[in-house]
């Protein structure tokens, strides 16, 4: 077979091809493409682009860019490592086939048998200790287990200590929410329909909205926002939802 650069030379001639339109049309610098016409592998960046540079430049040529890439391998490029393992190796490996395993047989086989012991006796002792109740204890314990459940349900229903907020705008509003250190958590913000207001929560919170052009839930359950000319304000807490006044309301100035 021809040298791959004469190849590629002589098919770029044939073609009438210059190397400034092979190098608009494959993106390869021309002094690239110089290189692999003149095989001076060694000013390439290195093999992997060699063989993706002989790919393009083939194909774009008409030719076989699978037997260049091949014929590149065969001629320049060294087996792996993982290809040729090293004679010593080759060696140890034989010697170790040819000795056999280190242990004895009767080893490993007595050393099978006593895991299988001993796995049958940890079986035997974690049935023993799952042996069933009587039935009066197992009574008593559901008995308190439901009395604990019901004592949990109740205690978190009466000591509910936060307050949750969720608005939802209907059209431009102004939304101004601090809890009740006065710490900003909606720093007044105008809001239009589309956008999402966020959902908070604290202890206490108070509220001031520009107009009536939300829907508003505290705790999941809706408040209906009465239409005012001025601004509307809340002050939310776990046991209550109140108006208040332009004067209490917050400005988040």
């Amino acid at each position: 077979m021809a040298d791959i650069g004469s190849t590629l030379r002589e098919a770029r001639m044939r073609a009438r091809i210059d190397i400034s339109e092979v190098e608009a049309h494959t993106k390869i610098r021309a002094k690239y493409l110089r290189a692999m016409e003149n095989e001076e592998w060694d000013l390439l960046p290195g093999p992997i682009y060699v063989k993706s540079f002989l790919r393009t430049y083939g194909d774009y040529l008409g030719l076989d860019s699978r037997l260049l890439v091949d014929d590149f391998k065969r001629r320049y490029e060294r087996p792996s490592d993982h290809e040729l393992p090293p004679v010593a190796a080759l060696g140890r490996e034989r010697e170790r086939t040819a000795r056999g395993p280190l242990l004895p047989p009767w080893v490993i086989i007595g050393a099978v048998l006593a895991i299988v012991v001993v796995a049958l006796y940890l079986l035997g002792s974690g049935n023993k200790s799952k042996s069933p109740a009587p039935a009066g204890l197992r009574a008593g314990t559901h008995k308190r287990h439901r009395k604990a459940r019901t004592t949990t349900t109740q205690t978190t229903a009466t000591t509910q200590t936060t307050v949750s907020l969720a608005l939802k705008p209907t059209g431009a509003v102004y939304v101004c929410v601090v809890d009740g250190a006065g710490k900003k958590l909606i720093p007044g913000q105008i809001f239009s329909v589309g956008q999402t207001i966020p959902s908070e929560s604290a202890p206490k919170l108070l509220l001031t909205l520009g107009n009536d052009s939300v829907r508003m839930k505290v705790n999941g359950a809706t408040v209906t926002v009465p239409p005012s000319t001025n601004s509307i304000g809340y002050q939310l807490t776990p046991a209550a939802t109140q108006r208040i006044p332009p004067t209490r309301q917050p400005t988040c100035r």
